[in-house]
């Protein structure tokens, strides 16, 4: 297939943005599908949540389409209701598809980010439709809309994320008790999270009570680390954790053009969608190269989005239980005083810092597993399963001198990633945080591993949903159901 670049706004931003792949708007002739995932994405930009969080809200507004969608579908299932809110075939209309999206859409994101309710205001009076329409009839796609939305807003509301404040005050806060071991100024145990001092905050570790969350198809939070190996303890194995930390020094030491680009690029840090909503970006350019139908959209973000939640929650119940140090602490503690080389040059251990923009350092969270890549991994094994094919075709080009870290230096001339294959982008993303100093080697690889088994295991789990006979791995389902079928009380209600 021949490659093209995403010539639309997207691209504009992507180029003179850089790492933030930040923009207001897509472009028209998306589907309503893409409209509302960009109108998710920007509420993201806005309000700034953290990775987890983000990847949570649009899972759950990729899932409210999809339940609404599917009504107007012959075979497939809504997470909630089954196939009780299926309507006849004479209604089964790309209007009527559309409209219920948009009323689902509209909701849930509503309920997720109340602080932008006017700009979802706005497009849907764009879309032509009316933002007041509170109705709950079933046999209308507005009331399609609000029923299959609320339904999964009820569920998520109670699925241990603390959404509401009601754990814990404060919407999204730790209701778990975590206290880091380590503090800014003192290393107390060198195997463990140390929160750093930047400016006049302190960082807190975001939502260390990730792994309560309900999952979409893992069996528990735990599911894959009892599979891995634990990483490098300084204690009973500091050669290895040496090595780790050298090797970070040594990639920073040597960074060219090219890896700085990189390291900036897939850093995602404020002010852009973050790691789980770089790779919804990614899914609406393949719907554009692809040139998909409403049905085609729903089903591939519906996917998409449930297997990087998946990825948050592992990743997430990860970083709690080994509450592991991250490179700038390891090497602070086992070179100060000591000469290292660096980006910076010849300097004291004890001064070395990640190429990251100085407002960012290292994210406010443990080491291991790595966000990163895990978010990368599943994303891509879902499109790759998605598309029947590997291929991707997409690039960037950032000009010179566009770097936040070095602006105005770096890169020397304008640089283009270009990636063949979903699995390419993943891998890069996932280096990409050597790179930058943000990750140990095996916080990347074997993260890349668990996404990919993430998205194997989540991929099984669509499928049944969308009711097709595609080429699966057996992987075993989680012991709990989702559904929730129409009782007669129900639909007297409704």
């Amino acid at each position: 297939m021949k490659n093209k670049l995403f010539n639309r706004p997207l691209v504009i931003a992507l180029i003179t943005a850089l790492m933030s792949f930040s923009q207001s708007g897509f472009a028209a002739t998306g589907t309503v599908v893409i409209h509302w995932n960009e109108a998710a994405l920007e509420a993201i930009r806005i309000t700034h949540p953290g990775p987890p969080i983000v990847a949570r809200a649009l899972a759950i507004v990729d899932t409210c389409m999809f339940d609404a969608w599917t009504a107007y579908d012959a075979k497939a299932k809504g997470t909630r209701f089954g196939q009780n809110l299926r309507r006849p075939l004479s209604e089964r209309t790309d209007a009527n598809k559309e409209k219920a999206i948009s009323f689902a859409a509209h909701e849930c994101l509503t309920d997720l980010f109340p602080s932008q309710t006017v700009s979802f205001n706005t497009l849907m009076g764009t879309l032509g439709y009316d933002s007041n329409d509170s109705t709950t009839d079933i046999t209308t796609p507005s009331g399609i809309g609000h029923v299959a939305a609320k339904a999964v807003l009820d569920f998520r509301h109670h699925d241990g994320s603390n959404q509401l404040g009601d754990l814990h005050p404060g919407a999204y806060t730790d209701y778990t008790g975590y206290t880091p071991i380590n503090s800014p100024t003192s290393i107390v145990d060198p195997n463990h999270w140390q929160p750093l001092q930047i400016g006049p905050n302190t960082q807190q570790f975001i939502t260390p009570h990730w792994g309560k969350v309900i999952p979409y198809a893992l069996k528990s939070a735990s599911q894959f680390r009892k599979i891995t190996s634990p990483p490098a303890d300084y204690n009973t194995e500091p050669e290895r954790y040496e090595i780790q930390a050298q090797q970070i020094l040594e990639y920073n030491s040597h960074l060219t053009d090219e890896k700085k680009v990189i390291a900036e690029y897939w850093a995602d840090g404020p002010h852009s969608e973050l790691p789980p909503g770089h790779w919804a970006l990614f899914a609406a350019f393949v719907s554009e190269r692809d040139h998909h139908t409403i049905d085609q959209d729903v089903k591939m973000l519906f996917a998409v989005s449930n297997a990087i939640f998946d990825a948050s929650i592992a990743s997430w119940e990860a970083k709690r239980f080994y509450d592991y140090v991250r490179p700038v602490t390891a090497i602070h503690f086992l070179y100060a005083g000591k000469t290292v080389e660096s980006w910076q040059g010849l300097i004291d251990g004890a001064d070395w810092k990640p190429y990251q923009a100085a407002s960012v350092v290292t994210p406010p969270f443990p080491e291991y597993y790595s966000g990163h890549s895990i978010f990368s991994a599943a994303g891509a094994e879902t499109l790759k399963r998605f598309t029947g094919s590997d291929y991707f075709g997409f690039s960037v080009t950032l000009p010179a001198g566009s770097s936040k870290v070095e602006p105005g230096l770096v890169p020397a001339d304008d640089t283009t990633l270009y990636w063949a294959t979903y699995t390419d982008a993943a891998d890069e993303a996932g280096i990409s945080r050597r790179y930058g100093g943000i990750h140990f080697i095996d916080g990347d690889l074997i993260s890349r591993k668990i996404g990919r088994l993430i998205g194997q295991q989540a991929w099984n789990k669509s499928l049944k949903y969308f009711n097709e006979d595609r080429e699966s791995h057996d992987v075993e389902e989680p012991h709990h159901s989702h559904e929730h079928p129409v009782c007669s009380t129900c639909l007297q209600r409704l």
